[in-house]
């Protein structure tokens, strides 16, 4: 008797590949899961994922991206992918010089001052931990590579343009900018101030610093380019505003002082500016600037080189510092400055009665008619005046600028008692990352301040 076989059921056909299609649509989705946190927890130079600064808010950026896909899809392009792939140079290559880079201007020397607080503790971790919640973001650069960590966004593209020259600055002097672990705020009014931080001094980064605060100056995005407002970068302003202060002689410009502003920036000082606006009484032109209206005719208006018209411009900083002290003492005309508060990275180079005429804001109006009749009454003392200003600004060249920022830098490290390391929350940035989230605009003024390699070192800093 022969038993049947028994044998084993069968699995349908269709089994298998439903097995493995669940398997790939589950990994498909933890892998999107996956990158969409990853993404939204990625700070960008243009604000992505990132709050105002608390300090000072502004309204949060809007963006060109019309769905999370596209949003998802830049933010991987830009922070992870673009550096990676893009062929840069090695941070070891040096550049070898053929002379000496001559003496620094005496200017510089702020630098030493600027960094005094730290010459006996010197910089610890501690006291750049210390500075992160005072900082929009953090620049570490090691081996000629820069790294970035966001903590707030920076209002319109100051953010940008600030590590574009700082991208700059390593192309020009590759391989000679030291390891470096610094903190930065993109905003005006200093923060470090010397009574609350007496104990223990942080270093913070910003554009501008004054005698009762710690703050670094550095030199300011503007330099670069604002696209915003159509200032063009350094190396093209500077030159077109000179030739617009040539148009008319200085003897047959309008013999008033002139301002052009916004005075509704908590500022007392141009709100009681609005006072003086009187030609025969005060001697003076004050104007209104209406920003929305400039920005509807973008800008045509407001050009920089059409402002030189007058013998004597005004100076009254605004919320805190003002971008407009360099152009202002680039055109010929007597800068008549208004008690300033704060210090940018240049301006310690200025010396009253030389290449400014100081006013006294408790006189404001009578202090201004005093500056505009000596100077009508003194036209070749008030017209070298306003040269010498000229002058000092035609220094600043951005080669120098990058030189103050080398020196800076540089001594700033000498202070570290620690080796720099990115965080590990920190992403590359290089020129080709920026560019990457430019819009066309931006991207056009960032490609007009592309550095090149300096054929000479940097300036030599005098001694202590």
């Amino acid at each position: 008797m022969v038993l049947p076989s028994k044998q084993n059921p069968r699995s349908p056909a269709y089994l298998l590949p439903c097995v493995l299609a669940l398997s790939l649509f589950s990994l498909t989705g933890l892998l999107l899961y996956k990158v969409d946190d990853v993404v939204s927890r990625t700070g960008t130079v243009v604000g992505h994922n990132l709050e105002p600064t608390p300090w000072h808010v502004f309204p949060h950026k809007p963006f060109d991206e019309d769905t999370r896909q596209q949003r998802a899809y830049k933010i991987l392009q830009c922070s992870y992918l673009t550096c990676r792939y893009a062929a840069g140079e090695s941070g070891e290559e040096r550049r070898k010089f053929p002379g000496g880079g001559g003496e620094c201007p005496d200017f510089f020397g702020a630098i030493r001052r600027d960094l005094e607080p730290w010459m006996e503790s010197r910089i610890t971790k501690g006291h750049v931990a210390g500075a992160q919640r005072l900082a929009a973001f953090r620049v570490v650069i090691v081996d000629g590579k820069m790294f970035v960590d966001w903590y707030y966004a920076c209002v319109q593209s100051r953010a940008m343009f600030t590590l574009w020259g700082l991208l700059q600055l390593l192309k020009r002097y590759p391989g000679k900018v030291p390891d470096v672990d610094m903190m930065f705020d993109c905003m005006d009014k200093p923060t470090v101030h010397r009574v609350e931080y007496q104990g223990m001094p942080v270093p913070l980064f910003r554009y501008c610093t004054t005698k009762e605060h710690f703050d670094i100056p550095f030199p300011d995005w503007s330099f670069w380019g604002w696209s915003e407002i159509n200032i063009r970068p350094w190396s093209e302003e500077f030159p077109d505003i000179k030739r617009g202060s040539q148009a008319v002689s200085w003897r047959n410009k309008i013999p008033r002082a002139y301002w052009k502003g916004n005075p509704d920036v908590s500022s007392p000082i141009r709100v009681e500016l609005l006072n003086c606006n009187h030609s025969r009484k005060w001697g003076a032109q004050i104007m209104r600037q209406d920003w929305d209206e400039a920005a509807k005719a973008g800008f045509k208006e407001s050009r920089l080189s059409d402002q030189c018209n007058h013998r004597y411009k005004i100076y009254a900083e605004g919320y805190a510092w003002s971008v407009s002290l360099k152009y202002i003492l680039s055109c010929d005309s007597v800068a008549l400055l208004i008690a300033p508060q704060y210090e940018d990275f240049f301006s310690r180079g200025l010396v009253p009665e030389h290449n400014f005429w100081p006013v006294d804001p408790l006189k404001l109006c009578p202090s201004i008619k005093y500056a505009v009749e000596w100077g009508n009454q003194h036209l070749e003392e008030a017209e070298a005046i306003g040269k010498r200003g000229q002058e000092f600004m035609e220094s600043l060249t951005i080669d120098r600028i990058y030189e103050y920022m080398f020196h800076l830098i540089s001594e700033y490290s000498k202070l570290q008692d620690f080796k720099p390391t990115p965080p590990p929350t920190s992403l590359e940035v290089c020129e080709e990352s920026l560019l990457c989230y430019a819009d066309d605009k931006q991207r056009a003024f960032l490609r007009k301040s592309t550095a090149s390699h300096a054929p000479t070192p940097p300036c030599n800093l005098k001694p202590l």
